[in-house]
């Protein structure tokens, strides 16, 4: 069996810094103790994006040293408030792939193979893209093994869920899910990105996303919440964020099956205060 963990949305900033009212150095330093204390006999861990708040070198070396204790072997990709030539600069160059330039990587292991895929574009203001380099590197690595059971791992969510945040999905998400479905045995897609749970199936791709070490945001539905405005300065909305809990993903895959458990690593779930995420 292989089982290996995801984590993502961790938010570092830099020191004696507070993101969202939040010590998220404090908070990964937590899931790396639990990590070790109930997972390490894992055989990676995935950081599946948002490594830091604003993508500042200070934070990434801070994510480097706290990182450092986890007992397995651990693979980094980026989200969209990474920051990518900072973060190769601090963490090497040698984490771009070198076909495309991104934090991409293939790890086949236990009879599966595991894609990790970068969808950081800050241009984009929150939303994801995969380059059409990036599409074609994917489907090459998924045509070299067609019998082989795949999981693949990114940031950004590969469909709306009907809530606030739908407008900063992965873009080209049918393109996307076009490649996945060329390959028979893609067995689950995993994201972060949008600080809730979520399972599901888009186009015929199945997918589950999880809360992540930072806030959670309450799954509201836009009935309740609205849009967001096209002029947001100072808006605040309506959907709670909580402080918990913190959450990673436990992967367990055999022959038959991939199961993808969500544990929490840190059970607190009071609300924060609303001003905290008022748009600037």
């Amino acid at each position: 069996m292989l089982k290996f963990v995801v984590l993502a949305d961790i938010h570092l900033v830099p020191e004696n810094q507070l993101s969202h009212g939040l010590d998220t150095l404090d908070r990964l330093e937590q899931a790396v103790a639990y990590v070790n204390d109930v997972h390490a006999d894992a055989d990676f861990v995935i950081f599946a994006g948002d490594l830091a708040d604003h993508g500042e070198p200070a934070a990434y070396e801070r994510f480097k040293t706290a990182i450092a204790p986890l007992t397995p072997n651990v693979h980094l990709t980026l989200g969209n408030h990474d920051h990518r030539p900072t973060f190769l600069d601090v963490m090497g160059a040698d984490q771009a792939h070198p076909e495309t330039g991104c934090i991409d990587h293939v790890i086949d292991a236990g009879g599966h193979r595991v894609i990790v895929l970068d969808t950081s574009d800050p241009e984009l203001r929150g939303a994801g893209r995969l380059e059409a380099s990036q599409i074609d590197w994917l489907k090459a690595r998924l045509d070299e093994a067609p019998d082989t059971p795949v999981v693949i791992v990114l940031h950004h969510n590969i469909t709306t869920f009907n809530v606030q945040t739908d407008y900063i999905i992965l873009e080209d998400n049918a393109v996307f899910a076009d490649a996945v479905l060329s390959h028979a045995h893609v067995r689950q897609v995993i994201s972060g990105h949008v600080h809730m749970t979520t399972a599901g199936n888009f186009k015929g791709v199945p997918f589950c996303t999880f809360a992540g070490a930072h806030y959670n945001i309450e799954p509201m539905a836009t009935a309740r919440s609205g849009p967001v405005p096209e002029e947001c300065a100072g808006y605040v909305s309506p959907v709670p964020r909580r402080e918990g809990p913190g959450q990673l993903a436990v992967v367990l895959c055999n022959d038959e099956s991939v199961v993808v458990h969500m544990e929490n690593f840190l059970d607190r779930h009071l609300t924060l205060a609303p001003d905290l995420f008022a748009w600037s």
